[in-house]
Formats: structure tokens, sequence, C-alpha cells
């Protein structure tokens, strides 16, 4: 059934939460996610808070209703007491606020004047004081898409939640190594105007987070939470999209269950659902209201100064750069940009002449997977490739040497470079006559095959087949 977004009166905006590379937002201690045995454990039991207007809200409610207790897992090198909530919180964190006033600035945001954290009720056991700390950063900002302006409400800087391990009945565990590390949350305004715009409008956000080179890379490192309704209805938030190339079926899928609801007469309820593997959702609590925020006195109010703020590159401009100035393909100019070694490539680049870019950047961002694919081996390229390319780069070994010595390397071998070092004309010549009079009658498929297995990395490939064509 093809839906029709605009005359369903689809309302869509995303909220995009992203943790940021650096120490914890209130404390020294690093933001190192741990799951190995803790030398620390606590038991907590929650309540919830009046807000400012004086309520206690729905969505905390629900949780103290389940009178459940907590067990925290803490380490002692790599988790303080502001962690377990036993000292107040240092100052704020001056990398990460750096951070967030970088991102609202490329998001033509207003930043306001004061910083002013609010705590936020959260009692399903995430965080062990009861509360979250967040403040807004910013406002008013916007991204350009293929349809139209997106609106940015709101920048927020906030502490992460610690991390569940396990949930039963009448207890959970979590593990204090994820709590405090510094998170931005981006809002959008309900300015999406079907699925695979909000697919869009996300991978847009989630690019210029990345161009900070300061965010944090990997699964569960960024999250995003879809807000929509049809028809007027009542707002439905969605959590735990992992993976953008499904946000659409999700999207759709859910708004075929607010129709069926509709059609049936059924009350739409304004909640909090999950997103399932099979693309469906499921209820998780009821939706948080503005009665779970009130003042934080521990954190002193901050006056922004954007004066010294450098807007970083883009990662799209930075790819457009690569494939100009270095005659690279979009796609490989892209996944280098997107690997965060756009530097380390151009120092390679620049460094071996004699070598074409395109080689180094395809070295660099393919070899690691395919040695992992084909030998089931890790191995971080960026490491080994200078070495490797000096002796290429000098005409000593082959192009095809490169990846047998990697390859090397992920085997935990010392890799022997004098077996790669490239031998004469006429020693292949030689070897090739060699394997066309030992295999008199063979078809050149099956003499090629030999020769490349006699002379891989010891000659090059192009060579080896002009030679034996001439020879055969």
């Amino acid at each position: 059934m093809q839906l029709d977004y605009k005359k369903l009166n689809f309302k869509c905006g995303i909220e995009i939460h992203q943790q940021l590379d650096t120490h914890k937002l209130f404390c020294n201690c690093p933001s190192v996610i741990r799951d190995d045995k803790p030398n620390i454990v606590i038991r907590r039991k929650l309540r919830a808070s009046a807000g400012e207007s004086g309520e206690v809200d729905a969505a905390a409610l629900h949780e103290v209703k389940k009178e459940k207790q907590f067990i925290y897992q803490a380490y002692s090198n790599t988790t303080c007491l502001v962690e377990l909530d036993e000292e107040p919180p240092h100052d704020v964190n001056k990398e990460a606020l750096e951070i967030v006033l970088q991102v609202a600035l490329m998001l033509n945001a207003r930043i306001v004047d004061k910083i002013c954290f609010m705590r936020k009720t959260v009692v399903d056991g995430s965080n062990t004081a009861g509360f979250q700390r967040t403040a807004l950063i910013a406002a008013d900002g916007f991204i350009e898409t293929s349809k139209g302006k997106v609106r940015i409400d709101t920048i927020c800087l906030e502490e992460e939640a610690a991390k569940i391990v396990k949930r039963a009945e009448k207890e959970d565990i979590y593990n204090l190594s994820r709590l405090g590390i510094p998170l931005i949350e981006v809002a959008t305004a309900p300015d999406i105007k079907d699925p695979e715009h909000c697919k869009e409008a996300a991978e847009k956000i989630g690019m210029i987070l990345r161009s900070t080179n300061k965010v944090k890379r990997g699964l569960g490192t960024i999250r995003q939470d879809v807000n929509l309704s049809i028809k007027g209805k009542s707002r439905v938030e969605i959590k735990g999209f992992q993976d953008l190339r499904n946000m659409p079926r999700i999207i759709e899928n859910e708004v075929k269950r607010h129709l069926k609801l509709i059609e049936k007469y059924q009350e739409l309820k304004k909640e909090v659902r999950k997103a399932n593997k099979d693309l469906s959702t499921s209820f998780m609590r009821p939706m948080p209201g503005s009665a779970r925020m009130y003042p934080e006195t521990d954190v002193r109010m901050i006056r922004p100064d954007i004066s010294k703020i450098k807007i970083p590159e883009l990662i799209t401009d930075k790819s457009e750069k690569l494939e100009k100035d270095f005659n690279l393909n979009k796609d490989l100019a892209n996944l280098i940009t997107k690997s965060d070694k756009t530097e380390f490539f151009i120092k390679l680049a620049e460094k071996y002449k004699n070598i074409k870019p395109l080689f180094i950047a395809d070295i660099l961002i393919n070899s690691g997977k395919e040695i992992k694919r084909r030998y089931g081996k890790e191995i971080n390229v960026s490491e080994h490739i200078e070495k490797i390319l000096e002796y290429l780069d000098k005409g000593n070994i082959s192009k095809e040497a490169v990846f047998e010595i990697l390859v090397e390397k992920a085997q935990g071998k010392k890799a022997d470079y004098s077996k790669y070092i490239l031998i004469s004309d006429e020693e292949i010549k030689k070897i090739l006559r060699e394997i066309i009079a030992k295999n008199k009658g063979a078809p050149f498929n099956a003499l090629m095959g030999q020769a490349m297995a006699k002379l891989r990395g010891k000659a090059d490939g192009k060579k080896i087949v002009e030679m034996l064509k001439r020879l055969v």
C-alpha cells in the first residue's frame, strides 16, 4: 500500500544522541566502556522527585511502581565517586562544551547567552542519582536537504546513561563505565516529510557530527529517536534504531499501525516505543513530560565564548577535495573521509610521489577488510603501511607485494622484505621459459596461474602477463 504522507498530515522529527570522544562530562575519568569483572558493586533503590511544576513525571512514576532494586558495577581505576553519586559533579568538561559549540555553529543555530544545567528525572536505574544532567546550548538552527530546510529546535549537552548488563523482574544490573560520557543531543522540528526524508536528515546531521573528528565511532555510540504523528493524533516516540537503512521501513510500519488503530476507532496513545529487529515497534513506557525537569544546583552557570571556536571542514567538502586533488573516485574519497584517515592519506600521497594516490587509498581502506575476509585476521594497516610504501616508492618491491607483506604482519610474522625484492626482466623471462617448457601444450590461463604462484610479490603482475603472452 502506497502511503500519501502529505494527505496523512505526517509530522516527524528526530533526536540524535552522539557520544563525544573526550573524558567524562563532570569528572576526569576516561570515557572507556568496560565489560570485564568490576571490583566495586553497590545496590540502590531510586525514587521520583517532583519537577519544577511540583508534579511527578508520568514516565518516572511508571518506573517507580516496578519497585526494582539496582545493582551498579564500577572500577576503582576508571570510575570515581561522581558516577557513584557520592560526590558532587566537577566543572563541565571544556573540550566537550567546545565541540557542542562547534556543532551548533555548523547547524546554523543561535547559541544561548547562559548555559544552565538541569536535572532530568530518570528512575529506570540508568543513573545512580535518579536524574540526568542536561543543558540547552543552542536553538533555532537548520540543515538543507533535498526536500527543503529541516529546522533544528535544540542542541543540548548531557551525560550518557549507565550501560545495562542484565534485567530481571526485581532487579537490574548496570555498569557505570558508560555513565557520564559527554553526549550531544540534536533535536529537529517536525519538518520531515516522509520516511526517506527522515533517513536523509539523520545522515546529514550524522555527517556534521563526524566532521568535528571528536565523536566516538562504532555500534551504540550514536542513537536516533524518531517522533511522529498522523492526522493530528497523539505523538509517538520510537527509540532503538540500530541501522539507518531500516529507518524508513520502521517508520512506514508504525504509520500503518496508527492507521489500523484509527480505522478500528481505537485510541492512539502518547507513548515511547522500541524499534524491533523485525521492523515493528513495541511499547516501552508512557511519554515523559515537562514535569521531569528541575534546576541543577551543583553545576555553575556558564557564559559561552564563541570568539575562538573554529568551524571544522565538512566531511562532504573534504571528500570533494580529495577527488579533485588526488584523482580519486567518489566512493573511495567518501570512504577515506568517513574513516577519519584524511590527513594520514594526504601525508602518504604527498610523500610517496612514485605511487598513485588511488593505490594508497585502496590499500588504506580495503586491504584490512580483505585480510579479515580471507584469513580471519585483524590488522591496523595504518601502523605498518609507511615502511612498506617506502620500499614500493623506491621500486624495490611490486604493488602485489604490499598486500602479501600486510598479510604476514596480520599473521604475527616478521616480514622478510628480501623475498619480495623485484627481480630483473631477464630473470622473469628465464622463469617463464622454464614454466612453458615443463607444461607444453598447457592453456595460457594454466601457465599464468603457475607464473603468478612462482613470481607473486617479485614482479609486477601486468609485466608478467605481457611477457608470458610474448613468449607463448
